[in-house]
C-alpha cells in the first residue's frame, strides 16, 4: 500500500505531455461537454470574493427539501451592521447574504443532477468562436513548428472557414492567435523559401484577410512574427530570432490592445531567454533584479488584488461553487472541520458561516476551520485572518474555532498538529494551493499523505486549468500564449475603465508568469500549472476518487457568471465531473469535488 503513494514515480511533466490539450487550444476542446446552463436573473451587483457581499443562496442536496431550507430575496434578508465588522480591511460594509432558489424548471430538469446537455449556439449571440475544429495545426510542435505534415510529406491545406470572419464579429485576442498559427504553419511548410525578416515584409501565406479591419490584419500579422520569432528561440537561431523580436517589439505596446498588450510580454519573455541562453544575463542577475512574488502579493487585499477579485468573474465562480459543494457534503453534520490549505484573508467562510446560520432544522454545534501555511511570513496575515472570522461568527451566533498549522516547511506537517474529533465532518479546500507545490514533489506528497491519514469527507479542488509544464520549451510557449491571450481579452472586457488595476494585473502580475514560463528552466520555473487529467492521475496514487457537482453546484456558477456584464463570453465545460470554466471557450479555472476511498 505505501508503494501505491510513493509520488517518486509521478512525474507531472510526462502525465502533462501525455496528455496535453495543446492542440485543443488551437482547435477547441476534444472529449470535453459543454455545458448549457437554463436562464438565471441577473442578481444585483457585483462584489469581489473578499467583499464578502453576496446576493447567492446555498441549496440544500436535495431539492426535494427546497422549502424547508430556502427563502426567496423577498422573504428574508440579512443584514449585518456595519459598525460590527467595520475593521475587515473595509471590505464588510453592508454586508448582506440573501437566500435564493433556483428556478423551478432547473431543479425539475435535472432531479438526479445530470449536466446539462450542450447546445452551444443558444445564449451565446456574441460569440466570435472561428470554426477550426477540423484542422491539427502544431499536432507535433513540440519537435518544431514545421511538424505539421499530411501523407507523402504534403503540407496541410488551409481550410476556406478562417475566410468566413464577418465585419460585423470583431475577431478576439484568441482568434487572432488561431488565425495567425494556422498561416504560419502554412508558412512554414518545407517548400516555403521564407526566411527570417522577409516574413515580416511578405505574408505569402494561403489564407484571404477578407471580411477583417485593418487592425485585424495588423495583429494578425504581428501575431505571425511572434510564433517565428519562438521557433527560431527553439532552434537557438538567436539572431533571426532577435531581428524578428525587435520588429515586434516596435509594433506591439503594453498600452495597445489585447493582442500588441499580450506580443509586447510574450516578446519581452523571448528576448530575455535570448539573454540568458547567449549569457548575457546570468541567472543571479535575473535574481537581483527580480525581487517581485506574485504568489505573495496575492495573499493581501491591495487594491489591485481586490479589484480583479470583483470586476472579472472567475474567482467568484470558482469560490461560490465550490462552497456550494461544501456546504451539499456537510448538510447533515453538527461539527464541521474545514481544513483551508492557502486561507488568505478568508472571505470565502463567511458565506459559508451564512448559509449555516439559516440551518434550522439542523442547527451547527462547532465550525472548526484549520488554516494550514508554511513559512513564517504567513503567520501574521493567517492569524490576523482567524481574529477576523472569529468576530464575524460572534456576529452571526456561530459556535466557531480558529486554528493555525504553521510549519517552515511542509515536509514538517504532521496528522497530530491538527485538532481532530471523531465526531466531526471534516472538507478540505485547496484554492490554488496545490499548483504552487508541483515543483516540490516531495512537499506535495507530505501534503497528500497527512490529509489522506485523516479521511476527510470530502476535498475541493480550485486550480488554473491550464498547461505550463511541459519540459518542451515550445509547448510551454504556445499554451501560455493562448491562455493569456484569452485572460488579457477578459481584462479588456472588464477593466477597460480600470486602467491603472489593470496595467499593473498585466505587467507585474503576468508578466512575471509569461517570462518564468518562456525564459526559466529547472528550478527556477515557478509557475507549473497542469490541467485537471494531470490532477486526476496524481490524485488516484491516494486513492481519491473524484464525485459529481450537483445541478445546483453548477446553477450556483450559472448566477454569478450572470451577474456579470458579457456573462456569455463566461463559458463552462465540463471534464469528467469537473466544472471549466472558462472564457470565450479558453478554460481558465476548474472546480472538482474528491472523495478519499
Amino acid at each position: 500500500m505505501e508503494d501505491l503513494y510513493h509520488l517518486s514515480e509521478f512525474s507531472f511533466s510526462a502525465v502533462e505531455d501525455n496528455s496535453s490539450s495543446s492542440n485543443d487550444l488551437f482547435w477547441g476542446l476534444n472529449g470535453v461537454k459543454k455545458v448549457q446552463f437554463s436562464e438565471a436573473e441577473q442578481w444585483g451587483e457585483s462584489g469581489g470574493v473578499d467583499s464578502l457581499c453576496s446576493n447567492f443562496g446555498f441549496f440544500p442536496d436535495d431539492p426535494s427539501e427546497e422549502e424547508g431550507y430556502l427563502l426567496s430575496t423577498n422573504q428574508q434578508k440579512y443584514h449585518l451592521q456595519p459598525s460590527s465588522c467595520h475593521d475587515y480591511d473595509g471590505q464588510l460594509d453592508n454586508l448582506h447574504f440573501d437566500m435564493v432558489s433556483p428556478p423551478l424548471q432547473f431543479v425539475e430538469q435535472y432531479p438526479t443532477m445530470v449536466v446539462p446537455p450542450c447546445d452551444p449556439t443558444k445564449d451565446k449571440p456574441n460569440s466570435t468562436t472561428t470554426p477550426l475544429a477540423s484542422l491539427e495545426i502544431l499536432k507535433n510542435y513540440g519537435k518544431g513548428f514545421k511538424k505539421l505534415l499530411c501523407n507523402g510529406g504534403k503540407t496541410q491545406q488551409p481550410v476556406d472557414e478562417l475566410a468566413v470572419v464577418t465585419k460585423q464579429k470583431k475577431l478576439s485576442t484568441e482568434d487572432v492567435m488561431r488565425i495567425a498559427g494556422t498561416r504560419f504553419i502554412q508558412s512554414s511548410s518545407p517548400s516555403s523559401e521564407l526566411e527570417g525578416l522577409q516574413f515580416l515584409e511578405t505574408h505569402p501565406f494561403g489564407f484571404s484577410f477578407s471580411g477583417l479591419s485593418d487592425e485585424e490584419k495588423e495583429d494578425v500579422a504581428l501575431a505571425e512574427s511572434l510564433l517565428a520569432s519562438a521557433e527560431k528561440v527553439g532552434y537557438q537561431q538567436f539572431e533571426r530570432a532577435t531581428k524578428l523580436l525587435s520588429q515586434c517589439k516596435s509594433l506591439s505596446s503594453k498600452t495597445g490592445n489585447p493582442v500588441k498588450r499580450v506580443v509586447y510580454y510574450f516578446a519581452e519573455a523571448l528576448h530575455l531567454r535570448i539573454d540568458r541562453e547567449t549569457g548575457r544575463v546570468s541567472s543571479k542577475d535575473l535574481q537581483n533584479v527580480e525581487s517581485f512574488d506574485p504568489e505573495e502579493a496575492a495573499k493581501e487585499l491591495n487594491p489591485t488584488i481586490v479589484a480583479f477579485y470583483e470586476e472579472l468573474p472567475f474567482c467568484q465562480i470558482a469560490v461560490f461553487t465550490a462552497v456550494q459543494a461544501i456546504i451539499e457534503k456537510v448538510a447533515e453534520a453538527k461539527k464541521i472541520h474545514i481544513i483551508d490549505l492557502e486561507i488568505r484573508k478568508g472571505g470565502h467562510w463567511t458565506i459559508l458561516m451564512h448559509a449555516l446560520m439559516s440551518r434550522h432544522e439542523c442547527p451547527i454545534e462547532l465550525l472548526r476551520i484549520t488554516a494550514v501555511e508554511s513559512g513564517t511570513s504567513s503567520m501574521d496575515v493567517v492569524e490576523d485572518t482567524g481574529k477576523r472570522l472569529k468576530e464575524f461568527a460572534k456576529n452571526l451566533n456561530i459556535p466557531f474555532s480558529f486554528n493555525a498549522v504553521i510549519v517552515s516547511d511542509m515536509l514538517h506537517l504532521k496528522e497530530d498538529q491538527f485538532e481532530i474529533d471523531p465526531e466531526e465532518t471534516i472538507a478540505v479546500y485547496s484554492h490554488y494551493a496545490l499548483r504552487t507545490k508541483i515543483q516540490q514533489p516531495d512537499q506535495l506528497e507530505t501534503i497528500m499523505r497527512v490529509l489522506r491519514t485523516m479521511s476527510p469527507d470530502v476535498m475541493v479542488v480550485t486550480e488554473i486549468e491550464a498547461n505550463h509544464n511541459s519540459t518542451s520549451f515550445v509547448n510551454r510557449f504556445i499554451e501560455a500564449l493562448f491562455f493569456f491571450s484569452a485572460f488579457f481579452d477578459c481584462l479588456e472586457t472588464y477593466m477597460k475603465g480600470d486602467e491603472k488595476n489593470r496595467m499593473i494585473i498585466e505587467s507585474k502580475y503576468f508578466s512575471h508568469g509569461i517570462r518564468n514560463i518562456v525564459a526559466s528552466e529547472g528550478e527556477e520555473r515557478k509557475t507549473r500549472n497542469v490541467k485537471v487529467d494531470v490532477w486526476r492521475a496524481f490524485f488516484s496514487r491516494y486513492g481519491m476518487v473524484e464525485t459529481e457537482l450537483s445541478s445546483l453546484s453548477l446553477y450556483q456558477a450559472d448566477l454569478v457568471a450572470k451577474r456579470f456584464p458579457c456573462s456569455s463570453f463566461c463559458t463552462f465545460d465540463m471534464n469528467g465531473h469537473c466544472l471549466l470554466v472558462g472564457w470565450k471557450g479558453t478554460p481558465i479555472n476548474s472546480v472538482s469535488v474528491w472523495k478519499f476511498l
